[in-house]
């Protein structure tokens, strides 16, 4: 068990890692119009971003994981980081929208590394309860990197204009390679590692119900939130023609949603139930999905549904996110590389897609996106039914060999 020294700078290390991505995900929003403006493109089409950054942000993460197993952990962290740096510094130099979408593009195959390992590395050294709080501790940590993006993208983009923004992730990522090279010591020992066939570590993890009920749960919360960010910068700044400090302090509003919620997340799992965590953020979502549909029912849209909407989806979100992580990756100790990848892979693909698909439905009211909102808190509501369908041994995750 780890002292309050090693659990602190682990912490910090999993937390910096994950807010390279995060931050990568968010800070470009407040800079939407001006972008717009520069790229003669409309305000909508930014949305594609996000599409072209989480898809392969979630692609990449399948060859991640696995050769994680193999090689460990660290290797894979640095070259992707490297990776991802190059991505950065060819969206800073774009002087076309596809040369940005292309460098958007090699940022989320590059980062990919993250998403797979910060799931991966809690499960190397945690496992039950411990593993839950764990999760939720990082979670409460990484949040504050999408709540800083948006502020330091608009206050950058007023004062200096969109590509300083580019120019903070460059130095940042360099930042946390040199960190994560002197740093961080490797969790996988030589020991430990596989050295099975990588289809064979896939059907291992994917022949589970419950491992496919939490990871529909998963997918379909994170592509919630991506539906929201990629969509509030659009009907903040577009519809609603707030200027970028303002649509930045709106857009992280929801965020300390997120942070009570993943706090919440093991109490709730501690003195009721896991169950009870899961049927509380499902809950949630399901409220805030519903904030935000019903006044574009009647064609308006308003900061204060879609701030207070999202507000009670993220709270449901940060509840979600650790306990359906935990209990996805408990039963993998020797494939937790595969089963985090497979996790955040998914979840990155899948929001990338959902984001994509958003981008092609007119948005001239916050209709569609509480709609699609909605949509997600059905497909968690399945995922969830898949969980707790049969509790009977046949339906436990095989011993590994």
């Amino acid at each position: 068990m780890f002292s309050v020294s090693p659990i602190f700078k682990f912490t910090f290390l999993v937390a910096i890692l994950t807010a390279v991505g995060q931050m990568t995900q968010t800070m470009y929003v407040p800079s939407i119009g001006q972008m717009a403006h520069e790229f003669l493109v409309t305000p909508a089409s930014l949305q594609a971003v996000m599409a072209c950054y989480l898809i392969p942000y979630g692609l990449s993460q399948f060859v991640y994981g696995p050769l994680s197993d193999r090689i460990g952990r660290k290797p894979i962290i640095l070259g992707g980081l490297a990776i991802y740096i190059v991505g950065t510094v060819g969206a800073l130099f774009a002087h076309s929208f596809e040369w940005f979408l292309f460098g958007s593009f090699i940022q989320g195959l590059g980062i990919g590394c993250g998403g797979a390992m910060s799931r991966t590395l809690t499960r190397d050294c945690y496992s039950g309860a411990e593993l839950h709080k764990v999760n939720s501790l990082i979670s409460m940590c990484v949040i504050f990197s999408p709540l800083m993006a948006p502020v330091l993208g608009g206050v950058f983009t007023e004062m200096f204009g969109w590509r300083s923004s580019y120019l903070f992730l460059a130095l940042f990522g360099i930042a946390v390679v040199i960190t994560m090279a002197t740093s961080f010591k490797e969790t996988l020992p030589v020991e430990n590692r596989r050295h099975e066939k990588v289809i064979n570590s896939y059907k291992y993890v994917l022949s589970n119900k419950r491992f496919q009920g939490y990871l529909i749960c998963l997918v379909a919360t994170f592509s919630g939130v991506a539906i929201f960010e990629a969509a509030a910068g659009v009907l903040l700044a577009g519809v609603l023609g707030l200027p970028a400090t303002t649509v930045s302090l709106l857009f992280v509003m929801p965020i300390p949603g997120y942070l009570v919620g993943a706090g919440l997340s093991s109490v709730i799992a501690a003195r009721r139930s896991e169950r009870a965590a899961l049927s509380f953020g499902l809950f949630a979502i399901t409220l805030g999905s519903l904030i935000v549909m019903i006044p574009g029912l009647m064609g308006h849209t308003t900061a204060l549904t879609l701030v207070g909407g999202a507000t009670v989806y993220f709270l449901g979100s940060g509840i979600l996110f650790p306990a359906a992580t935990t209990g996805a990756l408990s039963p993998l100790p020797y494939h937790a590389g595969t089963g985090g990848a497979v996790l955040g892979g998914m979840q990155n693909l899948g929001a990338g897609i959902a984001t994509l698909c958003a981008a092609l439905i007119p948005a001239p009211n916050q209709l569609p996106l509480g709609a699609l909102m909605l949509v997600m808190s059905i497909f968690v509501m399945i995922g969830l039914a898949r969980v707790y369908k049969r509790q009977d041994p046949s339906n436990e995750m095989p011993l590994a060999v």
